[in-house]
């Protein structure tokens, strides 16, 4: 008897509970204007994702209202605000796609280039966010050229590109120190034509002389250093490469008028 009323009070209890959840889930209609007022209040008060949540009611709530377009968008931002960033691409690639011509898809483009730019993580990781920031930031710049979005995603775009080109030298630096030299002069290759604007470039010529050079190609190694010193000629990667070929510090070398801008072809 003792275990019937037990089971009987945890049954009733399981209920409560129940009741409890389900009044919690329970669909409030409220006006477009209060929904919309709430959501911007959490947004002001940094509380994104109360924000997301109540910007999404709009458009469930009102789908057919002049604020249901509006609130997708600020619902992603709010996610982007919260750092979920996967949440926010989601949002705008169907923002962009259900409102191709709206006066705010501009701004969709160049958001969802940021959600994955800033999950650009160091050089030491995949570099998967990285090569879709490089191109939804191209996409900006391609779609809106004119526009204050893409004056800030030329920028950002060079510092992807930079980022892109450390990968590679990282890698290139991890084979030549393995002395698995063919692989690293094909990193290295990389960087110079695919990231030739970039600031790894002086140092990736270097690190292809030094490569070529223990491989015994003198040749390869001298047009690399040539390259170099006519590009780079104050460089320090130019005076290491200097010092490799010739056994001499081009510092020491102070008599000569110009002798920086001098190319390799004249040096060796």
């Amino acid at each position: 008897m003792r275990i019937l009323n037990c089971f009987t009070i945890m049954l009733l209890m399981f209920g409560l509970v129940a009741c409890t959840a389900n009044k919690k889930e329970e669909y409030i209609e409220r006006s477009v204007n209060t929904l919309y007022n709430r959501a911007v209040d959490a947004l002001e008060n940094e509380n994104f994702s109360e924000a997301s949540k109540f910007f999404e009611e709009v458009e469930r709530q009102h789908p057919y209202s002049l604020w249901a377009t509006k609130a997708q968008l600020m619902a992603a931002y709010s996610n982007y605000e919260a750092n979920k960033y996967s949440d926010a691409i989601i949002g705008l690639e169907r923002f962009i796609q259900l409102h191709p011509g709206n006066r705010d898809t501009p701004y969709a483009y160049y958001l969802k280039a940021l959600s994955y730019y800033e999950q650009i993580t160091d050089v030491s990781r995949d570099q998967l966010s990285t090569e879709r920031a490089l191109k939804a930031l191209r996409d900006v710049v391609r779609r809106y050229p004119k526009t204050k979005y893409a004056r800030d995603a030329r920028l950002k775009i060079d510092l992807t590109r930079d980022h892109l080109a450390g990968k590679e030298m990282s890698i290139g630096r991890f084979y030549l120190v393995r002395k698995e030299y063919i692989a690293a002069i094909n990193r290295f290759r990389r960087v110079i034509e695919k990231y030739q604007t970039t600031t790894h470039t002086p140092e990736a010529l270097h690190r292809l002389t030094e490569a070529y050079t223990a491989i015994g190609l003198g040749n390869e190694a001298k047009r690399a250093a040539a390259v170099l010193g006519h590009n780079y000629p104050g460089s320090e990667w130019y005076i290491d490469s200097y010092r490799l070929m010739t056994g001499k510090d081009i510092r020491q070398n102070k008599k000569k008028k110009g002798f920086f801008s001098r190319t390799w072809d004249k040096v060796f």
